[in-house]
């Protein structure tokens, strides 16, 4: 019988499991024992190489282009280019960008088991789209600066891509994109003034990840959107907290010279609002048995208390007082985690 490779900490949460049903008499010593030897611990972690390597590989790629524009040599090139019209340019992009989709999608129908290759090249494909989005709005740039529309329409690619393809890369671009215009459109409606109905940016994205978590709910149960539903879950938590959490560092201020002249202590009621949205996320996800709502709630429960402890006492505290009250709170966190966690692994 071929014996299942798994890694360290799948066979570690194999090993708990099979000693909990010998323990409760849910398997005799036999049966135990012959579960045991159906797995094996692999020797290394090849699918997590080859996820950093094809990244690496991107992230070195985009250097090396970047490299090109530096030298002399390339530049001179680059001016001779510079009266081709950007029309051109864009359809070049979206040639390429086809041509990327198209070899992304018959590699995931011929060599499915390379994911991150795969991914590597839907994620160029991705790149070129916003390349030909980017100079077709500069084609028909009229000096309005409403380039908020060039994100609005890469929303609309990305999730038509992201459906048809069924990619959650592309999706997550989507997403990405949705942000950039409600920020950008925002801006644009105020003529880029500090506030939109009274909203800075935090808050203004406070509002948008509300909506983006609602929508979520109202989906939950729709089965075009199953494929999409935990991500754009998580991005709407993030859109939110992450706002939140700015906005209990710097309130309702549009501008930094202004926030800089008031005291800190004078925000703390954003402190409160946001640690109470944690909390209520929190208690929703263990009652529901929602884990990322759980997570997200307890995650930045924590971050927010520690980021009032910075703000109000790094100061005021003398530093060897203050890191040493750091160190025994997280200590005290972690055994407490530490317990939770064996509790249930032994429950």
């Amino acid at each position: 019988m071929a014996r299942l490779n798994l890694d360290k900490q799948e066979s570690d949460f194999l090993n708990n499991t099979i000693a909990h049903w010998e323990k409760e008499n849910l398997v005799d010593a036999d049966q135990a024992a012959r579960l045991r030897q159906s797995y094996e611990v692999k020797g290394f972690d090849w699918m997590r190489l080859a996820k950093y390597s094809i990244w690496v590989a991107l992230f070195c790629g985009a250097i090396a282009i970047g490299s090109l524009f530096v030298n002399n040599a390339v530049l001179e090139w680059i001016k001779t280019l510079y009266d081709t019209p950007d029309i051109v340019i864009s359809l070049i992009c979206g040639v390429a960008a086809v041509g990327l989709f198209y070899l992304g999608r018959q590699r995931e129908r011929r060599h499915p088991e390379q994911i991150f290759s795969n991914e590597g090249t839907i994620f160029l494909g991705v790149f070129f789209t916003a390349c030909c989005i980017a100079y077709l709005g500069k084609t028909f740039d009229d000096g309005s600066g409403h380039y908020s529309l060039l994100f609005l329409i890469s929303v609309v690619v990305y999730a038509f891509l992201a459906y048809r393809m069924q990619s959650r890369l592309i999706w997550l671009f989507a997403l990405v994109s949705f942000g950039s215009w409600f920020g950008t459109e925002t801006g644009y409606q105020t003529n880029w003034a500090f506030y939109f109905l009274g909203m800075n940016y935090p808050l203004r994205f406070v509002a948008f990840g509300l909506l983006l978590v609602g929508a979520c709910h109202l989906l939950r149960n729709k089965n075009w959107f199953s494929h999409f539903w935990d991500l754009t879950y998580v991005v709407g938590m993030l859109y939110l907290f992450m706002s939140l959490w700015l906005l209990s560092i710097f309130g309702n201020y549009g501008s930094l010279d202004t926030w800089w002249h008031i005291k800190q202590i004078s925000l703390y009621y954003w402190g409160i609002i946001s640690a109470i949205v944690a909390g209520l996320f929190l208690l929703y996800g263990l009652k529901k048995k929602d884990v990322i709502a759980r997570e997200f709630g307890i995650t930045f429960l924590i971050i927010s208390i520690y980021t009032k402890y910075f703000e109000y006492f790094w100061e005021s505290t003398n530093k060897t007082l203050f890191f040493a009250i750091l160190a025994l709170s997280f200590w005290l966190v972690g055994r407490k985690a530490e317990k939770i966690w064996n509790v249930k692994i032994n429950d």
